[in-house]
């Protein structure tokens, strides 16, 4: 099978790609790099081009089996005006072009496009399914916006799987890297009230789980990759400081985050409980269900450097 992808090159991409390199499926990562890097994995393969522009790139689409669509601007830093534009172009761009470059008698037939669990809105203590309406924040209209962009393959015949992903876990980097540095410190804690619901998956769960909505064509629509345990900020902060032997009880006041995040603070000090019903339907089990043998797993090696 072969594999087409964009945002291959990030902190959950470049995983995932390994991942499926590794099962024997042959991997193409669209790249801006004039230079494409040379390969980590045998079977992974790179191809110049900006998703966000159409260009030759699209011709080489229709020829791949399936289509995951990562690509997007970070949104971990201080929004302004001009970021946040970034932000839903860099997204709604790239899925309108993926789309265009799919043709009816092209072999894609499985489109993964990513959304993000942001897509519910602050909601407090509900339990959030793939049944659940949108909010109405920036980050909820974004993915209200990229998922309909993403929804316009299935009148080519396309199967599409809307990913509607959690923090995603894994070492060296990520949401994960940056919670770790407080920890180093030994002033880690939780952020405002610690109150608020963390949804989060596994890496190596989040891999598992792209492949298995590969293998079960009875899966479409929104998804939700999330653990089925949900946990509230202190409790990942506590989880942290057990597995990295630091203390844990060092709150970041609500204020100083909104002085150093803007309106991104209010992701953060609110999170949705968001649980993957439609995976657990399905028959899919997660390796790392809980957080603890989750960050054991990641980070139980001494990762305190």
């Amino acid at each position: 099978m072969k594999v087409f992808m964009t945002g291959g090159s990030g902190f959950v991409g470049a995983f995932l790609s390994r991942e499926l390199a590794r099962q024997g499926l042959a991997v193409t990562i669209l790249t801006r790099r004039e230079t494409p890097p040379v390969p980590a994995e045998p079977g992974i393969s790179f191809l110049t081009g900006d998703p966000t522009r159409e260009g030759p790139w699209m011709a080489a689409v229709p020829d791949h089996d399936w289509i995951i669509n990562m690509a997007g601007a970070s949104i971990f830093t201080r929004w302004s005006a001009a970021h946040k534009q970034e932000i839903y172009d860099s997204r709604i761009l790239s899925t309108r072009n993926l789309v265009a470059a799919l043709a009816p008698e092209g072999r894609s037939r499985l489109f993964c496009s990513t959304s993000a669990i942001g897509y519910y809105g602050a909601r407090g203590e509900e339990d959030l399914t793939e049944e659940a309406p949108p909010g109405d924040d920036f980050l909820a209209r974004l993915a209200r916006d990229w998922e309909a962009e993403a929804l316009k393959a299935q009148d080519l015949g396309v199967r599409v799987v809307i990913t509607r992903f959690g923090l995603v876990l894994g070492p060296g980097g990520g949401v994960l890297g940056q919670m770790l540095t407080p920890f180093k410190l030994f002033v880690g804690g939780p952020a405002g009230s610690g109150a608020q619901w963390v949804s989060w998956i596994h890496r190596q769960d989040h891999a598992r789980a792209m492949l298995f909505v590969k293998d079960h064509p009875e899966i479409s629509g929104p998804v939700n990759f999330t653990a089925p345990q949900p946990v509230r900020n202190r409790q990942l902060a506590q989880a942290l400081g057990r597995v990295l032997h630091r203390p844990s009880f060092f709150p970041t006041p609500g204020f100083m985050l909104r002085l150093m995040l803007g309106e991104l603070a209010e992701v953060v000090l609110t999170g949705q409980k968001v649980l993957p019903q439609k995976l657990l339907a399905a028959g899919f089990t997660f390796d790392f269900p809980a957080i603890d043998a989750a960050l054991e797993n990641l980070l139980g090696q001494g990762e305190t450097g």
